[in-house]
């Protein structure tokens, strides 16, 4: 088992370990649709929800690496179930 902000962080889905504390703080992370710590423990088969001011992404976790990954590995370890991308300003109206 892994930690949940170091599963991001070595899968790739963020690129410090404190950016995926920090949303998980923020609630921004949701393990099998339930909101995450980032202590949680990440097993295989576990989906992940990031939703970011940018981009929404949903992915199932494959495998857990123990170290950060190649990019051309990434895709090992966890597949892409969903991804949304965002615009921040389409709210902004003048």
């Amino acid at each position: 088992m892994l930690r949940l902000d170091v599963f991001l962080k070595n899968a790739g889905l963020v690129k410090q370990r404190s950016s995926a504390k920090r949303a998980c703080d923020e609630g921004s992370v949701q393990v099998d649709q339930q909101p995450a710590k980032a202590s949680r423990e990440v097993r295989v088969g576990d989906v992940i929800a990031i939703d970011s001011d940018t981009e929404y992404l949903r992915v199932e976790v494959l495998g857990l690496p123990q170290r950060s990954v190649a990019k051309k590995q990434r895709q090992d370890y966890y597949r892409v179930l969903e991804r949304q991308h965002r615009d921040p300003g389409a709210d902004l109206r003048f």
